[in-house]
C-alpha cells in the first residue's frame, strides 16, 4: 500500500457478477471515503455494466493489468471462490489491503498457502467477508451471548433457505457456498471453534434438480459442546431466509424473521419475503465495507482475518467428508499463528 493514501481509498473490485456489481454500487453510492478506480472482469458486458455504475472507473481484464495502469490502494475480491487464492497472492505481493468475499479459498490447503504468504509481511492485510458479523440482529445476539446475562449458550437452531439453485449447482456447494456462513457465525457466537461435523439427509425435495439431494441438516459441535443444527434448503421456493434461534440457560433468542408490513386481506395473511442475499443483508454489507474502508485507512484489519477464513475452510473440508460418508467427522486445525494473535477477528 502506498505510504500516502489518497483522500479517497482507491479500490479495485475483482469480479463483476452479482456480488461484485453490488459492491461497485455500494462503494460508489453508500460508502464514504472510498471510490472504485478499477473493475477487473474478463466478461466485457459485465465489466461495462459495472463501470457504468462507477464514474471514472476503468474496466481491466486482470488484476496485474489494473495494478500496472491504475493507482490502487486496496482491493475487493468478489470473484468465484476457486479464483480467490491466485488473486489474493497477487494482492499480498503488492502489499494491498484486501476484502475477500467468502470463502477465503475452497479448501484449507489453499487457505494455509495464503496465510503463509501473508505472514511474510509486517501485518495482516486480508479481511474475509463474513458479513453476518455486521448484521444488527446477529450483533445483538452476539452481545447477549457474550454478556452472560441469560447464562451459557447451549444450542443453536439455524435455517438457510434459498428459493432455487442456478444451473451447474452441485451438492458440495451447499457447504462451501452457503453453510460456510453458519460455520463462521456459530464459532463467532459461541466464542470457540467447531470441532466436529455431521450431515443428515432427510427425504429429498422433489423440486431439487436431478442429482441434488436436499434439504440437508448439518450438525456442528463446538469445543465446549454447543450443538448447532443447520437446515440447508436451497430449492425451498419460498424466497431467501436466514434465521437463528439460540437456546441459552435462561432464555431463547430468535433472529432473522422477516421484517416489514404484514397484511390480512381476502382471508389470508400476506407478508413479503426476501428473494436474494443482496437485499436480506444489504445493511450488513454496507456496514462491513464501510468499516473495512475506515480500518484500511488506519492501517489495520479489525474484522474476520485470514485465520478465520482458514478455520471455516477446515470445517468445510470435514463437512464435505461428512456429507459424502454420513459419518461424524472431527475437524483438524493447525495451531493459530502468533501473527494473527493481535486480533480476535471481531466485527
Amino acid at each position: 500500500m502506498p505510504d500516502h493514501v489518497h483522500d479517497d481509498l482507491r479500490v479495485a473490485v475483482v469480479g463483476a457478477g452479482i456480488m461484485g456489481g453490488d459492491h461497485v454500487r455500494r462503494l460508489t453510492h453508500r460508502v464514504s471515503g472510498a471510490r472504485v478506480v478499477s473493475v477487473v472482469e474478463p466478461d466485457a458486458d459485465r465489466a461495462a455494466r459495472a463501470v457504468a455504475d462507477a464514474p471514472g472507473a476503468r474496466a481491466r481484464g486482470s488484476l496485474p493489468e489494473a495494478l500496472a495502469r491504475d493507482d490502487v490502494d486496496a482491493v475487493v475480491v468478489a470473484s468465484p471462490g476457486p479464483f480467490h487464492e491466485e488473486t489474493l497472492l497477487v494482492c499480498l505481493e503488492a502489499g494491498l489491503p484486501t476484502l475477500c468475499e467468502k470463502p477465503l479459498t475452497p479448501d484449507s490447503h489453499g487457505a494455509r498457502r495464503v496465510m503463509d504468504a501473508e505472514q511474510k509481511g509486517a501485518r495482516p492485510l486480508i479481511q474475509v467477508g463474513f458479513m453476518r458479523r455486521y448484521d444488527a440482529e446477529y450483533r445483538e445476539l452476539h452481545a447477549l451471548v457474550t454478556s452472560g446475562d441469560a447464562g451459557a449458550l447451549l444450542a443453536l437452531h439455524c435455517a438457510h433457505r434459498n428459493c432455487s439453485t442456478p444451473p451447474g449447482y452441485v451438492e458440495s456447494m451447499m457447504i462451501t457456498d452457503s453453510v460456510v456462513h453458519e460455520i463462521d457465525a456459530v464459532a463467532w457466537l459461541a466464542g470457540e471453534p467447531v470441532t466436529a461435523v455431521e450431515v443428515k439427509k432427510p427425504r429429498r425435495n422433489g423440486r431439487a434438480p436431478q442429482g441434488l439431494h436436499e434439504p440437508q441438516l448439518v450438525l456442528l459441535t463446538t469445543a465446549s459442546g454447543v450443538l448447532a443444527d443447520v437446515e440447508i434448503n436451497v430449492n425451498s421456493g419460498i424466497g431467501y431466509q436466514v434465521t437463528t434461534d439460540a437456546v441459552l440457560e435462561s432464555a431463547v433468542a430468535s433472529i432473522g424473521r422477516t421484517a416489514g408490513i404484514t397484511q390480512w386481506r381476502d382471508g389470508r395473511m400476506v407478508t413479503a419475503e426476501h428473494t436474494t442475499y443482496t437485499t436480506r443483508f444489504q445493511a450488513a454489507y454496507d456496514a462491513e465495507v464501510q468499516q473495512w474502508a475506515d480500518a484500511t485507512r488506519r492501517g489495520v484489519v479489525d474484522g474476520p482475518t485470514t485465520w478465520d477464513g482458514y478455520r471455516a475452510a477446515a470445517v468445510c473440508v470435514a463437512a464435505l467428508e461428512a456429507q459424502a460418508t454420513g459419518r461424524r467427522v472431527e475437524v483438524e486445525y493447525i495451531d493459530r499463528p502468533a501473527f494473527y494473535a493481535a486480533t480476535d477477528g471481531a466485527a
